[in-house]
């Protein structure tokens, strides 16, 4: 479904239509897991939050202003949903819960491990920086690389200006481009010890086996919109 049609079928849930749900569901709800799934970190959690975000979309239907632009108001509401769970959480003294599986492993179907063991290591590096970076350059960061959002759409989610927007997303770029430059330049030795070890101890389960570093895989494209200047 395009945006324009999407808007529309908002339109008409927001004056009462109740078949119009489907079809904005269908639209949104990948769009939305997918957000919720790099916010939290756990695929599982975010199905829940998802859940809630549909909610809260349902209850709040008659205040969607008419001829409205939906993925930003539906990405804000998320963000509310996953921003009001992680407060709880911590309220409670914990960010996670212990049967949480976390960020899903890479599927290593149809690769060999040295690929898996290097997009694995690349992929904690990423997630160590985002988790350790302020809020702000973080979800600007996520709705513009990894949601797709235009600048416009991501500081009307974020309730910012588009200048703002851009340099939280530059300084996150940036904090990903030096963690991945000081994996990539990690000593060759620490590489060929990992090697080694694993080679001269196969019978030994994949989970105590030393983990490698190197290459860094792809993915370092600049943030949509870009910063220059900023």
């Amino acid at each position: 479904m395009d945006e324009l049609a999407l808007n529309e079928a908002m339109d008409r849930y927001a004056c009462g239509d109740a078949r119009a749900f489907p079809e904005l569901h269908r639209a949104l709800a990948a769009r939305l897991l997918a957000y919720l799934t790099r916010m939290s970190g756990s695929e599982t959690l975010a199905g829940d939050l998802t859940q809630e975000t549909f909610l809260r979309m349902h209850r709040a239907r008659s205040s969607f202003a008419r001829g409205g632009a939906v993925a930003p108001w539906a990405y804000a509401i998320a963000r509310n949903v996953y921003l009001d769970h992680a407060r709880a959480q911590k309220h409670r003294g914990t960010e996670r819960l212990p049967s949480d599986p976390g960020a899903e492993p890479p599927d290593a179907r149809g690769a060999d491990a040295e690929a898996v063991a290097i997009a694995s290591e690349t992929a904690r590096a990423v997630e160590r920086t985002l988790a350790s970076l302020p809020a702000s350059q973080r979800d600007a960061f996520i709705l513009l690389r990894y949601e797709g959002l235009s600048v416009q759409d991501a500081a009307a989610v974020l309730g910012t200006t588009t200048s703002a927007v851009k340099l939280r997303a530059f300084r996150a770029y940036e904090a990903l481009r030096a963690a991945l430059e000081e994996l990539k330049r990690r000593p060759e030795a620490d590489r060929g010890a990992g090697r080694g070890a694993e080679e001269g101890n196969d019978d030994r389960p994949a989970t105590t086996r030393p983990e490698r570093s190197g290459r860094r895989g792809k993915g370092q494209a600049g943030v949509r919109g870009g910063a220059d200047g900023e």
